[in-house]
């Protein structure tokens, strides 16, 4: 246990340069004290003492402005930073060395049961704002772009952007979304490019029907005069 405390101070040591030494961290930091909050009322959460376990995590919530459910299971060296606004649901499960910064939600997608909220392998980032809901898996030393929407899974060693999230990038090499089927649509991109094909049409047929009303009308009388 107190090897698992001391691995979440230290990887804020290592991820955050403004942290300075461990006490600053222990005492400042309300991204650690969420995390170790949590590993507390997720063993009251095993010993089924639910509503325990739930109002532990409530304060916690209160406190630092982080809302973690205390049935969420909870990798090594989780770093939540500037974690205001985050959610993390009940069957998330986050593995280790993970990366979450604020606004993210880990949440569900409706009124499923069972395991209905994402699982994190190792070593991912999720960046400001993303929501990943449902129940998938992103895999390891994935990211996930600010303000990302992402509904389904995530093969590993992928950058995912957009809404709904798309990967880019995977193995280090750019996709292109218009031969790789593996990637996740994007209905609204689709629209907005049929509505620019439509506008340069019309723009076309508009500037055809200007250059035949400007054309000088030739009526009879000017070409016999003209003769």
């Amino acid at each position: 246990m107190f090897k698992t405390l001391r691995n979440d101070v230290d990887v804020v040591l290592e991820q955050d340069p403004a942290a300075r030494n461990r006490f600053e961290v222990m005492i400042n930091y309300s991204g650690v004290h969420a995390i170790w909050s949590h590993r507390f009322a997720h063993w009251l959460w095993k010993k089924r003492l639910f509503f325990i376990a739930r109002f532990v995590s409530q304060v916690s919530r209160f406190l630092t402005g982080i809302e973690i459910h205390p049935g969420a299971v909870i990798g090594q060296r989780l770093f939540i930073d500037h974690g205001m606004g985050v959610v993390i649901g009940e069957t998330c499960e986050i593995g280790n060395d993970v990366t979450i910064f604020q606004g993210v939600t880990l949440g569900g997608t409706g009124k499923e049961k069972g395991k209905r909220h994402p699982t994190l392998e190792d070593n991912v980032l999720v960046a400001t704002g993303a929501k990943v809901l449902g129940s998938m898996r992103i895999g390891k030393n994935s990211n996930i772009g600010a303000g990302s929407v992402v509904l389904k899974e995530v093969p590993p060693n992928s950058t995912v952007v957009g809404i709904p999230g798309r990967i880019v990038v995977q193995d280090g090499i750019r996709i292109d979304h218009d031969l790789n089927h593996i990637n996740l649509p994007d209905p609204v991109a689709d629209k907005f490019r049929s509505l620019e094909q439509e506008l340069i049409r019309l723009k076309k047929e508009v500037k055809e029907l200007k250059e035949i009303n400007e054309r000088p009308m030739v009526t009879e009388n000017s070409g016999r005069k003209n003769g």
